[in-house]
């Protein structure tokens, strides 16, 4: 018998290489920039100091009816994008009430020591986008900057804040019938406009306050956590029907949609929404506000703040009631529970939920379980016949789910403040959710209109 030779060993891999440096651009352009950055932070430096020279020949602010007495004049320092610069600060106190002004600082919206004007701004947006430490992280790269969590945390609130109020304001002030809408280029506010709205669930802190630890001690440790603590964010889309392009054959995609959330409260969600119908001018004596939503009251009481109306019924939410009941009475699986919800889901987008309701009072459960799942399903779509007119709404392009919504929160709420172990504090949540809307709506550009808020650590 001849044996076959054994093949030689293989040889071992290769280290896959790297390149030595940057490439020749990349060194190029890092070299301008570092030769020219001390250049422009004098230059910032410079206008700095012609505008503090001029401001400590102003009239003295004026407090509890007289003007405020000067106490001191000290430098102040903080972060811009191109490094450290400082300014002579002048100090003001009142003598009645024992108040103190830096009217500079109040108008460069300084913080001393803190990231402030565009800098404050893009570490606002990373932390918008990422988790604070993976912020602060990105800010060394994209700037040249060393900066930590604390501090992305910090302009994340003092600009979130901002956000906050202005848009709790516009709410405020479109709620009053007294207020006259903006001038919106266009034709005019259109015929139908769909307004989707959903809630989610979000961690929150179980704690009102955070502890603080002294210097040279160790915190005990916390006690443990039985029950956790969730709040809802509740969540609409605004889009126009006429608005849908088709991106491919049964794919369509929305030219312009307006995002509209806020933490818990139902009334301020809808206050919100009616502002920004307002605003983007879709809201005319003649237009119809289509409302999609589950079976949740909160949305149809709330509906009625809109006099030409159409309410659906999510259609995804009406047939999970179907398949309730389909699992428990033909099985996990079974054929027939897929045969019968498909034949259901049929005769609802055909209009006939009258006729379904009808077949249903004649279906003969198995268990006390599946009676239970069958009267819960009756008792649904009795409830809410009127808003499953699917036929009529598909007609009209109006759609029957309520997938936007669905989408959006993972957009809004998901991507960044649902990941692993993530809790907030409510007024966290708030700030951050602000600025969120203000980034997915393409409206990032206003944070320059916004005055940043001072905030307590």
């Amino acid at each position: 018998m001849v044996r076959t030779p054994a093949a030689p060993p293989a040889a071992p891999p290769t280290r896959p290489p790297l390149a030595e440096q940057a490439s020749r651009f990349v060194q190029l352009e890092r070299d301008v920039w570092d030769r020219c950055r001390p250049q422009v932070r004098d230059a910032v430096q410079a206008a700095l100091d012609a505008l503090a020279t001029a401001e400590a020949t102003h009239a003295r602010p004026i407090c509890c009816g007289r003007p405020m007495r000067r106490h001191d004049r000290r430098p102040v320092q903080w972060l811009t994008w191109v490094g450290q610069v400082r300014a002579r600060v002048t100090r003001y106190r009142c003598a009645g009430c024992g108040a103190e002004r830096r009217p500079l600082l109040e108008t460069l919206e300084v913080e001393p020591g803190q990231p402030s004007g565009w800098l404050a701004r893009q570490l606002g947006l990373l932390g918008c986008v990422a988790s604070y430490p993976l912020a602060a992280q990105l800010a060394g790269p994209l700037f040249g900057l060393t900066v930590n969590a604390m501090t992305v945390w910090r302009a994340v609130q003092r600009l979130g804040e901002a956000a906050a109020q202005h848009t709790e304001a516009l709410g405020a002030y479109h709620a009053d019938p007294r207020s006259a809408a903006p001038a919106v280029d266009g034709a005019g506010a259109p015929e139908a406009v769909v307004v989707a709205v959903d809630g989610c669930t979000l961690g929150m802190q179980v704690r009102p306050t955070r502890r603080r630890r002294t210097p040279g001690t160790s915190s005990s440790p916390l006690p443990s956590v039985t029950d956790g603590r969730f709040r809802e964010v509740k969540t609409g889309v605004l889009l126009r029907p006429a608005a849908r392009v088709e991106t491919s054959p049964g794919r369509h995609a929305l030219v312009r949609r307006v995002l509209v959330t806020c933490l818990g409260d139902a009334d301020a969600l809808f206050t919100r929404v009616w502002a920004q119908l307002r605003e983007a001018g879709w809201l005319g004596p003649q237009t119809t506000v289509v409302v999609i939503g589950d079976g949740s009251e909160w949305i149809w009481h709330r509906a009625t703040l809109f006099v030409r109306r159409c309410e659906i019924l999510d259609f995804w939410h009406a047939m999970e009631y179907a398949w309730a009941y389909a699992r428990l009475q033909f099985g996990e699986g079974a054929r027939r529970a897929e045969h019968w919800t498909r034949r259901v889901a049929q005769d609802l987008k055909a209009g006939n939920v009258e006729a379904v309701i009808s077949r249903l009072h004649t279906l003969h459960p198995r268990s006390p379980e599946s009676r239970a799942a069958l009267d819960m399903l009756i008792r649904y779509y009795t409830t809410h016949a009127a808003r499953m007119q699917y036929d009529e709404y598909q007609r009209l392009g109006y759609g029957i789910g309520s997938g936007a919504v669905e989408s959006a929160h993972k957009q809004v709420v998901h991507a960044r403040l649902r990941q692993a172990g993530m809790r907030w504090s409510e007024i966290g949540a708030r700030r951050l959710l602000a600025l969120r809307l203000l980034l997915l709506n393409g409206d990032w550009g206003r944070t320059d209109q916004l005055r940043l808020v001072g905030v307590a650590a």
